[in-house]
């Protein structure tokens, strides 16, 4: 009983290392390999997400938020994020407070701390979101 439960056990951790996102290792990445998928308030690219040798993972995307729109309710959540504004302005929210984030500017959101952004200008605003997931982070509840 103990061999087959040791076994059992061996194989699902084998399959779960085998379907692991592989380390990100030194890379580039171009602007025109980055697809734009429609969302209801703009568009978002993917640019690149895993593990790396530091991180449990690290993760990076490009929005473009209409004018007028945010792209979801202010939030908080434990990870940590570096929003690099490449076009347009934003209005960030951070505890409360509101910041207006024009073009080249960089906005910082800490870990747990309510946070959230819309585009108050009449073009669109195109940012960067930089997401920073260490090895030690607190996973959030499950409901």
């Amino acid at each position: 009983m103990f061999a087959a439960a040791f076994i059992a056990a061996a194989a699902a951790v084998a399959l779960a290392q085998s379907s692991a996102k592989p380390i990100l290792h030194s890379a580039v990445f171009n602007w025109s390999g980055f697809k734009a998928e429609p969302t209801k308030t703009g568009s978002r690219r993917e640019c690149f997400d895993g593990p790396t040798a530091t991180l449990e993972r690290l993760e990076c995307h490009v929005t473009t938020l209409n004018p007028g729109e945010a792209p979801h309710a202010a939030h908080q959540h434990p990870e940590e994020e570096v929003i690099i504004v490449k076009e347009g302005v934003l209005a960030a929210v951070q505890n409360g407070r509101t910041n207006r984030v024009e073009t080249g500017g960089i906005i910082f959101e800490a870990s747990n701390e309510t946070h959230g952004l819309r585009n108050p200008g009449t073009n669109q605003a195109v940012y960067y979101v930089i997401k920073i997931y260490p090895h030690d982070l607190a996973k959030p509840a499950k409901p």
